[in-house]
C-alpha cells in the first residue's frame, strides 16, 4: 500500500510540475495584444484538466471556457486544438478523462452557439476526441473505457438540445416540415429510430464493461452518471419511435415491413442487454439523483411473429435503404381504416410485450387492418 501511495504522489508532484510548466508557456508565447485572450484560454484548459485530483471538472473553469471562447472571436477552432493537443499528449488516465468530461460538459452548457461552433470544429478536423494512446485492451478497465468514452462522445457530438431540453439527432433539428402525419411518421421511425438505436449502442459499449465493479474512481462515476442521464432522454424517444412502428406496421409497403423488422430484431437484442445494465448501475453507482426508466422488453419471438406475417404477405420487394432512401419507404392506407385503436405516437409507457403479442394483441392495437393478414394466416 505504501507503495503505491508513494508512486500516486509521484504521479502527482510531476504532473503538478507539468501544469504550471505548461501554464507559463501559454504565458509566454501569446504575449501579443490579439493573441492575450486564446492564452487564457489555453491556461483555463490547463486548469480544468490539470492533475490535481478532483470529484469532476470544476464548473467554475468551464464557464470560465465559455465565458472567453463566446467573446473571442475565431477561438473555439484553437480551444478546440487545445483539447485534442491534451489528449494525444497527456498519458495520465485521469487527465485524459478530464479532458472528455470537459468536452461532455462543454456540450451540456447550453450555450447553442458554442454547441455549433465546437461541432464545426469537430467535423473540420480541429477536435479530435480519440487519442492514439487509448488502447482497445478490456483487461485495463480505465484505458478501455477512455476508449469507449470517446466513442460515446463521437456519437453525442451528433446530437442536439432542443428546446424542450431534450436530446435529439442533429438531423432532425434541421426545421424540417412535413405536409402529413404519414410523412412525420415514417420520418420519426426510419431515421429517428435508427440514430437512438445507434445511440444506446454507445452507451451499452460505454457502461456495460464497467458497471460491475464493486468501487471506482468518481470521475469514471461522473463519466457514467452523464452517459446514463442523456441515455434516459434518448430511450424515452426510443420507446416513442417503437410505438409509432407498431402503430404503422401493417400501412407500409412491403419492402418498408421487411426494413422495420430489422429495425425490430436489433431493438429486441438491445432490450435485455439495456435492462441489464441499467439494473447493475443503479446497484453500484448508487445516485438517487438518477431516475432509471422502466425497459420495455421484446422477445425474438415478438419479432418473429410479425417477420412471420410479412412473409405470409408475400413481401418480395427487397427494403428501402436508410439514409438518403428513406424517402422511399411508403405508407398504405386502406379506406375502412377509420384509426380507432391505433396507439398514439409519442405513448411509450405500455409495455412492448403488450404491444407485440403474438395475435390477440394485434387483433386489439389494429384490429381493421389485421383481418387482412388473418385470412392470410388461416390458409
Amino acid at each position: 500500500m505504501g507503495v503505491v501511495d508513494l508512486s500516486d504522489k509521484l504521479r502527482l508532484a510531476l504532473g503538478t510540475v507539468k501544469d504550471r510548466a505548461s501554464i507559463g508557456k501559454a504565458r509566454m508565447v501569446h504575449k501579443s495584444a490579439e493573441g492575450r485572450g486564446f492564452s487564457h484560454l489555453e491556461i483555463a484548459v490547463v486548469r480544468a484538466t490539470g492533475h490535481h485530483h478532483a470529484s469532476n471538472v470544476d464548473d467554475k473553469h468551464m464557464h470560465e471556457i465559455l465565458f472567453l471562447a463566446t467573446n473571442s472571436p475565431g477561438s473555439i477552432p484553437f480551444l478546440a486544438e487545445r483539447i485534442s493537443r491534451r489528449l494525444a499528449k497527456t498519458r495520465d488516465r485521469l487527465v485524459a478523462l478530464k479532458t472528455l468530461l470537459l468536452v461532455h460538459r462543454l456540450l451540456r452548457g447550453g450555450n447553442r452557439y458554442f454547441e455549433h461552433q465546437l461541432r464545426m470544429a469537430h467535423a473540420s478536423g480541429h477536435l479530435q476526441l480519440a487519442a492514439p494512446w487509448f488502447a482497445k485492451n478490456p483487461a485495463d478497465h480505465s484505458v478501455y473505457f477512455l476508449h469507449k468514452y470517446s466513442a460515446y462522445l463521437e456519437e453525442r457530438i451528433g446530437w442536439v438540445i432542443n428546446q424542450a431540453g431534450k436530446l435529439e439527432p442533429l438531423v432532425m433539428n434541421q426545421g424540417l416540415e412535413f405536409g402529413s402525419y404519414d410523412e412525420k411518421s415514417v420520418d420519426l421511425v426510419f431515421r429517428r429510430l435508427p440514430k437512438c438505436q445507434a445511440f444506446m449502442d454507445r452507451v451499452l459499449e460505454s457502461c456495460c464493461p464497467f458497471a460491475h465493479l464493486p468501487c471506482f474512481n468518481t470521475l469514471y462515476r461522473a463519466a457514467m452518471t452523464n452517459t446514463l442521464k442523456e441515455s434516459f432522454q434518448v430511450y424515452a424517444t426510443y420507446c416513442e419511435c417503437v410505438a409509432a412502428l407498431m402503430n404503422m406496421f401493417f400501412d407500409l409497403t412491403a419492402g418498408a415491413r421487411a426494413l422495420a423488422c430489422r429495425i425490430l430484431r436489433r431493438a429486441s437484442m438491445q432490450s435485455g442487454v439495456l435492462q441489464l445494465m441499467y439494473d447493475t448501475c443503479e446497484k453500484v453507482i448508487g445516485n438517487k439523483n438518477l431516475e432509471y426508466p422502466v425497459v420495455q422488453i421484446m422477445t425474438l419471438e415478438h419479432v418473429a411473429a410479425l417477420e412471420q406475417v410479412d412473409l405470409e404477405a408475400g413481401s418480395s420487394s427487397p427494403p428501402p435503404v436508410l439514409g438518403d432512401g428513406v424517402k422511399d419507404v411508403g405508407v398504405v392506407r386502406g379506406d375502412e381504416d377509420d384509426g380507432d385503436g391505433d396507439l398514439e405516437v409519442g405513448d411509450s409507457s405500455g409495455d412492448f410485450g403488450a404491444l407485440f403479442s403474438w395475435k390477440s394483441s394485434l387483433e386489439t392495437k389494429i384490429s381493421t387492418v389485421w383481418v387482412v393478414f388473418e385470412d392470410e394466416f388461416s390458409r
